[in-house]
């Protein structure tokens, strides 16, 4: 990809949609501001914004002639967070089995929920969000993409993944006795380059592989994938200019995507020292997922309190262990395992296990905007940004639950959320 062709793309990716960009400018003025340029509050700090993105921040910000000034007291203001792994085709597991919803749950209505959790995810103040696989709804994600740039439906700025890859015969839904519908493209083989190239030709902003998963039902994860077939599919994915984000929780597996030249690698559950040692070497950064794991807990009856189920108690020490190793941490919950509207809950816990908040609130914004290349627009509130915003009540530096407790969201220069709704 040219340079030109690839500055038209991110352009076309960060187009919001139809007339969103404020028609005055407007002075934002909370308690406090986040910009994520750097990992401190700034109390007292304004924000001006006009024409869809920043004109300014700080202590000595003016409004000028015509512009409007809307006050935000109580509240922090914060860079719209980003979410890198949501699943908006499906829906909580305590609703409905994963199998349920690829088996049974037909497309018409999963698109419909889709559209409802783009909503919320936008409403929570969640901005961008990558989606990491329709899990049975197809190609899907690439109208809702569509729909949400034209304006048609609001939502968060996506970025998309398609269908995922998984080696043939690892994936599911499993135990019957007849071909049934996959939640994911299988492939293997001479046929793993063709089917990266298929999936970006279908619209993937991402391709996203499973390298490893449960070949039987009660049956432990596997490495799937050879690292000879996922160097085949990360180069050529790399090659069309797009990144790879690898489902990995078992150490070999992890170790295979690392090798191979992953950019991301999802969950981690048994990651040893030793796997995240060699992340950190090779600049792989890691999206734990803690609020997945937490959500099937309590599915399966956990009250939150001990004693933890193992799942959790695994999933406590890698965690642990990545931090200190010092990866690059992302954000991104597995959404959609729990409710859309809810992703904060995968920041909280992070904080809760081991993170200092103010690291916790850059990784969920300038960080996660640096992962997806786009940092130069998104992810922090400086002069020349977009002007993707949020407002929370109280300071999240002090109680990160704040950012549950949502008062205001700025897409692109146009409130989408007005305080008191």
């Amino acid at each position: 990809m040219t340079k030109l062709r690839r500055l038209l793309a991110i352009a076309f990716l960060l187009l919001p949609g139809s007339a969103f960009a404020q028609k005055v400018p407007v002075l934002l003025v909370p308690d406090r501001v986040f910009t994520a340029s750097d990992r401190a509050m700034h109390a007292g700090w304004k924000v001006l914004v006009a024409d869809g993105r920043i004109v300014a921040v700080g202590p000595d910000v003016a409004a000028p002639p015509g512009a409007e000034t809307r006050a935000l007291p109580g509240t922090t203001l914060l860079p719209g967070l980003i979410d890198l792994h949501v699943h908006l085709f499906l829906h909580p597991y305590d609703e409905t089995s994963w199998n349920d919803q690829v088996m049974k749950e037909p497309l018409a209505l999963r698109t419909a929920r889709a559209v409802a959790h783009a909503r919320a995810t936008l409403m929570a103040g969640f901005t961008t969000v990558r989606d990491l696989g329709t899990e049975g709804a197809g190609e899907a994600d690439a109208g809702l993409k569509q729909a949400i740039q034209q304006g048609i439906v609001p939502g968060p700025r996506l970025l998309i993944a398609g269908r995922a890859l998984v080696a043939t015969g690892a994936y599911g839904p499993k135990g019957y006795a007849y071909d049934v519908p996959q939640g994911a493209e299988e492939v293997s083989g001479e046929g793993i380059v063709p089917a990266v190239r298929r999936q970006i030709a279908h619209g993937a902003d991402w391709v996203k592989f499973y390298a490893d998963y449960r070949w039987g039902p009660g049956e432990p994860s596997r490495a799937t994938f050879s690292l000879g077939e996922l160097e085949a599919g990360i180069a050529a994915a790399h090659d069309a200019g797009r990144k790879v984000a690898v489902h990995a929780s078992t150490p070999e597996g992890m170790r295979r995507a690392i090798l191979a030249g992953a950019d991301t690698i999802e969950h981690g559950n048994d990651a040893t020292p030793a796997v995240f040692a060699l992340m950190k070497a090779r600049g792989v950064a890691f999206c734990p997922t803690l609020a997945a794991t937490d959500a099937i807990a309590r599915y399966g009856g956990w009250n939150g309190t001990a004693p933890e189920p193992e799942a959790i108690r695994a999933k406590r020490a890698s965690y642990a262990a990545a931090l200190a190793a010092g990866v690059t941490m992302c954000v991104g919950g597995d959404t959609g395992v729990f409710a859309h509207g809810a992703n904060a809950r995968e920041i909280g816990l992070m904080v809760a296990w081991g993170m200092k908040p103010l690291d916790a609130l850059w990784t969920a914004t300038a960080g996660n905007a640096k992962l997806l290349g786009l940092g130069d627009e998104i992810g922090t509130i400086a002069p020349g940004r977009i002007a993707d915003l949020v407002a929370v009540a109280g300071d999240p530096a002090a109680n990160i639950g704040a950012l549950d407790t949502v008062t205001m969201v700025m897409q692109h220069g146009h409130l989408v959320r007005m305080p008191g709704e």
